[in-house]
Parts: C-alpha cells; structure tokens; sequence
C-alpha cells in the first residue's frame, strides 16, 4: 500500500515539474517572440525615420507613380499639344477669312469694316508672335559652372546650388530660373525669359476668343437656327422619298456650301466661347499673382510661410513685391512711359529685368520703394 502510495507521489511530482517546465518554455518563446518585434519595429524606424518628415512627404511620397505617369505623358505629349493649338487658332483663323471676311465686307459700314480689320489683325499678330516667343524662348536654367553662383539651397535632384525663386521641373529634368510652372501648351517651362511671354499669349488669345465671340453672336444665332431648319427639312424630303421613286426624290433644299458655312460659325462660337472662359479665367488666376508679385509655385510656398509666422504672431511680406503697379511694370519691362505702347501693346522681344539669378531692386522702382522682407 505504502508502495503505491509513494508510486503515485512520485508521478504526481514528475507531471508538476513537467508542467512547470513547459510553462516556462512556452514564457521564453513569447518573451523572445515580443523581443523580435520590438527589435524589427525599431529597425524599420531607424531607416525610414526623418525630423523632416510629415504628412505632406507622406503624401508626395504615396502619388510619386503618379507624378512619375503625368510627367512623362506630358513630356511625350507635349507636341501633340502644340500643334493641336495651332491647327485650332488656324482653323479659327480661316473660317474668319473664308465665310466671316466677306460677309463683313458686304453688310458693314466703312467705319465698322476699318476697325474690325485694324482690331483684328492686331490681335491676330500679338496672339502668333507671343506664342511663338513662349514656345521657342528658353526660360532660363542656372549655369553649369557653379564657381561664382550663389545658391540659396541645393537641388536635391540636380545636387547642385540653386538660386532664389529657382525651382527643378521634373518634367524637363532641369533647374529652371524664377519656375511658375511647365505648360504642356508650349511644350516648355514658364520662367523668367519666357514668363511674360507666356501671360501676353494668354491674354491677347482670350481677347482674341471674345471678340469673336461679340462679333460672331448674331451670325451665330442665324446660323443654328439655319441648321435646325436644314433638319427639319431634311426630315420632310425624307418622308416625302419613301412614297416616290429614285428619279421623282426632290434635290436637296441647302447646297453643300450653305451646310458648311453655317457649321463653321457654330463651330467657330463655340470654340471661341469655351476657350474664352477656360483661358480667361487662367488669365485672371495669373494676373492675381503678378499683382501680388508671385509665381504659381511661390503663392503656396508664401503661403505656408505666412501661416508659420503668424503662429508666431509675425508678418510675412513678400521680398520680390513692390506693390501693385510696380509689380506690373517689373513684370512687363516698363522702364518709361512710352514702354507702354512699344513693349506692351506692340510686339516686342525685350528682355526682363535682372539675370534671374540675383534679385536687386530695378530702377524702375529705385526711388519709390524699399524692399519688403520677411519680419
């Protein structure tokens, strides 16, 4: 009996220390499970931590395919863009001389028939050359020998020194000189040679899409109202054929020529109507910035600035703002007051003020105003 008993203690006390040994077997595999991944969490963190970052990195960071996709279609499509706008602007163009000019020339008083070809042309010639110059003007790059150049930052794409309002276009893979954007309708950056270009174009074009848009109203109410007619009619002849034979089919009652006047007008105003709001309103935008001296890219860098120093309870002004109308005649080259006439209403290739590489005050504006800085 006494056997059985210490038998039986004794497998009591080997399944104890059997259970207590796999206790903690299974406490040492957790423990070394938890170690593991706190030693992968603060290996991932060493690599990927930055004090730089936050949400907006992460977010530039999750759309960079993005970026990457829209770049490289638009550098590839950019061509395509430019001729697209001049086989519209020609389309326009020709539809004006071929069905509009001599329509014009008919019923229009001589007064109405001078100015509308004095206007007219002008505008024609302001819209070719702008375009022209934009397109084919380089917008300035900082240059290769880095010796003499004073940089505010490094591009960290270029790994090169980069002067102020200098930004890199990662479409042209290049450092461009004062950046507002890269216009796929150019095929080219707007920067500082080419910025005034750039915003002449746009202007003189949605003046351009008004005017025709005025002028060409009434023809254009004809005109739709002539090819409702034509369907109504084409209708009728339709309905009238099916009770007769081929030879007994009336001829049309519009001849091909009438069709394709009235369509061109159609075309004409509503090409020139939409036009005129999308442009107009992208002139307007780019207008603002002038006046407020900015380009696209610095409004939003001005205005996270503005935002940290007001937290701060500081102001911020713009460095390269001398106020409104000294804004315009800085952007425009307006030296003198005849400049208003021979650089900003005729065509003129003059060049802006400064190299794009420093930012001294043009003497435009020497005697008026003391640069602004950031406080």
């Amino acid at each position: 009996m006494r056997s059985r008993q210490r038998m039986f203690a004794a497998v009591m006390r080997l399944l104890l220390k059997c259970l207590r040994l796999g206790r903690r077997r299974r406490f040492k595999l957790v423990r070394q499970v938890e170690q593991l991944w706190h030693y992968g969490h603060l290996c991932l963190r060493s690599l990927l931590y930055n004090s730089f970052t936050n949400g907006d990195v992460v977010l530039d960071s999750l759309f960079e395919p993005v970026y990457w996709l829209v770049d490289h279609v638009t550098r590839w499509f950019g061509v395509v863009f430019v001729a697209l706008v001049i086989g519209l602007t020609s389309s326009i163009v020709a539809i004006v001389y071929i069905c509009l000019l001599p329509l014009i020339l008919q019923t229009y008083t001589p007064g109405w028939i001078c100015w509308h070809l004095a206007y007219g042309h002008w505008n024609l010639i302001m819209i070719v050359f702008h375009y022209y110059m934009a397109i084919t003007t380089s917008p300035g790059h900082p240059p290769q020998a880095k010796n003499d150049l004073t940089g505010v930052s490094i591009c960290r794409k270029c790994i090169a020194p980069k002067p102020a309002r200098t930004h890199h276009c990662s479409i042209c893979n290049r450092c461009v000189l004062k950046m507002d954007h890269h216009c796929p309708w150019l095929n080219n950056c707007v920067g500082h040679y080419n910025h005034r270009y750039f915003f002449s174009f746009c202007l003189f074009m949605t003046m351009g899409c008004i005017y025709c848009s005025i002028s060409g109203w009434e023809m254009f109410r004809d005109a739709y109202a002539a090819i409702e007619k034509m369907k109504l009619l084409e209708k009728e002849r339709l309905q009238v054929a099916d009770n007769q034979t081929y030879y007994q089919t009336p001829p049309p009652t519009f001849s091909f020529r009438q069709r394709a006047f009235h369509k061109s007008v159609v075309y004409l105003w509503v090409l020139c109507s939409s036009v005129a709001l999308a442009l107009g309103a992208l002139t307007l935008w780019h207008a603002a910035l002038i006046t407020r001296g900015e380009t696209s890219i610095e409004r939003h860098i001005n205005r996270k600035e503005r935002q940290r120093l007001q937290k701060k309870g500081k102001v911020f002004r713009n460095p390269y703002s001398y106020g409104s109308l000294d804004n315009w005649k800085v952007f425009l080259g307006v030296d003198v007051p005849r400049h208003w006439l021979t650089r900003v209403l005729l065509p003129s290739p003059h060049l802006p003020h400064g190299t794009g590489l420093s930012w001294d005050l043009p003497s435009c504006v020497m005697e008026q105003h003391a640069p602004l800085l950031a406080i």
